[in-house]
């Protein structure tokens, strides 16, 4: 037995077989070992990523693509130090390829790349409906909008002057075309009394006021509202109260302005036709210049000026009576005589009424009474007394008519 194992030993392919079987034994004992190591349970964590940024791939400069949402919600699940890596690193793209999209609307799917293939990812959503449209740009004018309620009352507002007046405005052509409002909303608060200055962004509107998603160069611009007052000019009327004092006249009143500018609604303009200053004459006696403030009606907010100066020029009455004033016959034909039945002297009484200092220089020689007989016939005749005298006193006689006896020389 021990010769034939011996011999056995000796075979050289005995010894061939067996360090095979070995080698079969260790390397089937490392692959179990090795197996056992990748199967060796690992942490296995999830964590969702909120707001993230979506790319959007495709041309530009002659396309226009809506429906990418900004962003998107990601839920990462995988091996723990995997995880944290693409949450701290974040080098990962969520994007949407439309290099090879066509025009008009189509589903999409949204990718993730340059993450972990240890990583399990889920995108929220996984798929969108987006629309690409052939890009054009286009020239629109701007039109200011302003609310004028909020002008003060009794100012009004002018044109609004938008500067630059026109935009231009890019985006799809099917919503280029929904255009129909290109305006600039002038964001303030009132009262408003002055003309005012500010910088408007631009929006872009259809007929139903909804707002397009459009590229606005530029997009904002710098909106001017004239704002002035509603004016009318009227004239300033003075309106005498009280008394004068006795033996006082006003012989004229001057205003330093004769007009004044009121600032109301324009309902209010439409029915003003003058304002006024109320001048007190009871305490006039002598050429006086007051300051008077300028009177108002209901409704008008300011006027210009408000006080004026007002002079007037008064003179204190004088009476003086000239009496025994001789009456003169003028007009009467040679072949008549007249001769005064009343009053019998051929006289009468006049009575001055004037400023003090004219009248002090006046005598009875200033006035001239005389009666015209020019058109009379023979016969008793009743005829009125008339006056030449100087302009600036007034006057009146004792009596206003004579009467004289007219006859024919021949009849003595």
């Amino acid at each position: 037995m021990d010769k034939y194992i011996n011999k056995l030993i000796e075979n050289k392919w005995f010894i061939r077989v067996i360090a095979l079987a070995l080698a079969v034994l260790l390397f089937e004992n490392v692959v179990e070992e090795n197996n056992s190591v990748v199967n060796v349970p690992q942490d296995q964590e999830s964590e969702v990523i909120e707001a993230v940024p979506v790319t959007s791939i495709y041309d530009a400069d002659n396309l226009v693509v809506t429906g990418v949402p900004e962003t998107v919600k990601l839920t990462l699940s995988g091996p723990r130090a995997n995880l944290q890596q693409a949450l701290t690193q974040r080098g990962f793209e969520v994007y949407v390829d439309l290099t090879d999209a066509e025009i008009g609307t189509q589903e999409v799917e949204i990718q993730i790349r340059d993450i972990s293939e240890r990583l399990k990812v889920s995108i929220d959503p996984a798929t969108i409906t987006v629309s690409v449209q052939e890009k054009v740009t286009k020239e629109f004018n701007v039109e200011a909008e302003f609310d004028s309620n909020i002008l003060a009352e009794g100012y009004i507002s002018d044109i609004a002057i938008v500067e630059p007046n026109k935009v231009t405005i890019t985006g799809a052509k099917d919503v280029i075309e929904k255009i129909t409002y290109v305006k600039a909303p002038l964001d303030v608060t009132g009262p408003i009394n002055e003309t005012i200055k500010r910088d408007a962004e631009i929006l872009v509107l259809d007929q139903a006021l909804n707002k397009l998603d459009v590229l606005v160069e530029p997009s904002n611009v710098e909106v001017t509202i004239p704002v002035k007052a509603s004016t009318k000019t009227v004239p300033i009327n003075v309106v005498q109260s009280g008394t004068l004092p006795a033996g006082v006249t006003i012989e004229s009143i001057r205003l330093e302005t004769e007009e004044a500018k009121i600032i109301a609604s324009e309902e209010v303009l439409n029915r003003t036709d003058s304002v006024r200053v109320e001048l007190d004459v009871s305490e006039i006696e002598k050429d006086t210049e007051v300051t008077l403030p300028v009177i108002i009606s209901e409704g008008i907010i300011a006027v210009d000026p408000q006080v004026i100066k007002v002079s007037i020029r008064a003179n204190k009455t004088e009476d003086r009576t000239f009496s025994n004033v001789p009456i003169q016959i003028e007009g009467l034909p040679e072949q008549y005589e007249a001769v005064f039945q009343e009053p019998s002297n051929g006289s009468t009484s006049i009575t001055l009424s004037g400023n003090s200092g004219d009248i002090t220089s006046l005598t009875a020689s200033n006035f001239r009474l005389y009666i015209d007989a020019s058109d009379r016939d023979a016969g008793e005749h009743e005829i009125e007394i008339q006056v030449d005298g100087p302009e600036n006193v007034e006057w009146k006689l004792a009596r206003e008519t004579v009467k004289v006896l007219i006859t024919q020389e021949d009849e003595q």
